[in-house]
C-alpha cells in the first residue's frame, strides 16, 4: 500500500511539472516568440520600403516583379498643385 501510495505521488508530481511547464510556455516564452517575430518583420518591411523609396529617388522609378510580370511605381504628381494651374 506504502509503494502504491508513492508510485501515485510521483505520477501527480510528474503531472504537475508538465503542466507548469505547459503553462509557462502558453503565458510567457510564446508571447515574446511572437513578439520578436512581429518586431522582426516590422522592421523587414521598414527596409524593403526604406529600398524602394531610394531607388525611386535614384532612378525616378522603381521596377517590382510580381509572378511573371513588373511592376512600375513612380512619383506622383498632383496636377493641383503644380505653378501655373489657376484652379
Amino acid at each position: 500500500m506504502n509503494q502504491k501510495r508513492f508510485n501515485i505521488t510521483i505520477v501527480l508530481a510528474i503531472l504537475v511539472v508538465i503542466l507548469l511547464a505547459v503553462v509557462i510556455y502558453a503565458f510567457a516564452i510564446k508571447p515574446a516568440m511572437n513578439g520578436y517575430v512581429i518586431n522582426a518583420q516590422n522592421t523587414g518591411i521598414q527596409y524593403a520600403i526604406n529600398a524602394i523609396l531610394l531607388q525611386i529617388q535614384e532612378k525616378g522609378y522603381a521596377e517590382i516583379p510580381v509572378g511573371n510580370q513588373t511592376l512600375i511605381l513612380v512619383p506622383y504628381q498632383n496636377p493641383q498643385q503644380q505653378t501655373g494651374i489657376v484652379g
